[in-house]
């Protein structure tokens, strides 16, 4: 059993060099990504289409929903308490700052990193990626960086799209549950939207986007000769994104309690 486990973490580090090179090289390829032509820029805004524009109709349903349901069974509880302006806490808080960008990091895990590892590993076995070698095209360059910068800026603006319909939502309930002044309910969700969550939830939605691209095109890349090895590659592109974002979350939520 140990040796089994043992053997396990050193294949996982094994590739670790790898990893992060191709880290590296795509991040490079981003910062110089203004200097590519017409056919990454065109890989780029079919990236944003899928990802961020057809995203949205869901994006805005269950941020309804969920600001919502919030607004429902949080007022009355904390109505019986006396502390019902806490509901506008309770909604900046979940909405934007913690459970939002998780939920659109999801949502863009399960439609855009299966779509992404599936492609590139599709291309891999139909011999594509070494035909843009053998020319002297840069896979990781052509590729990959459209894909980090499209599902990267996707996310963020979804977080912030997310944020907006989740918070805008519970107002129209108020008015007839509980009517309020539009003055008021915005006035007080803008005192609790302070810049630190602002900052969290955007730091949150671009360090998403870039844990789901990477992982997504590192195991499509990944995939060797066979065929069957590319669901392979999607399950497990959908599966390490997930830790991922679970794992960043962690990190920043932690964060401000270290430093």
């Amino acid at each position: 059993m140990l040796k089994k486990l043992g053997n396990y973490v050193l294949q996982k580090f094994a590739s670790l060099p790898y990893a992060l090179g191709f880290v590296g090289h795509v991040l490079k390829y981003a910062a110089l990504f203004v200097t590519r032509g017409r056919a990454a820029r065109k890989i780029l805004i079919m990236q944003l289409l899928f990802t961020y524009i057809e995203a949205l109709p869901l994006i805005a349903v269950i941020a309804l929903a969920l600001g919502s349901a919030l607004y429902l069974v949080g007022n009355p509880l904390l109505l019986s308490i006396g502390q019902n302006a806490l509901i506008y806490k309770l909604l900046v808080v979940i909405i934007a700052q913690e459970l939002g960008p998780i939920l659109v990091a999801f949502i863009v895990t399960a439609r855009s990193a299966t779509a992404i590892a599936t492609e590139l590993g599709g291309m891999v076995v139909t011999h594509q990626i070494e035909s843009y070698v053998s020319v002297g095209v840069d896979p990781l360059n052509h590729l990959v960086t459209p894909r980090f910068m499209g599902v990267t800026a996707s996310v963020f603006l979804l977080t912030v799209y997310f944020s907006l319909c989740g918070l805008i939502g519970p107002y129209f309930l108020t008015l007839i549950f509980d009517p309020v002044s539009a003055g008021g309910y915005f006035a007080a969700l803008l005192k609790e939207l302070t810049v630190a969550v602002i900052l969290t939830s955007s730091l949150k939605g671009i360090l998403f986007g870039m844990v789901i691209s990477l992982v997504a095109c590192y195991f499509g890349l990944n995939v060797e000769r066979a065929s069957t090895e590319v669901p392979i590659a999607a399950i497990s592109a959908v599966g390490n994104s997930f830790f991922g974002i679970i794992l960043v979350d962690v990190f920043i939520v932690v964060l401000p309690y270290v430093f």
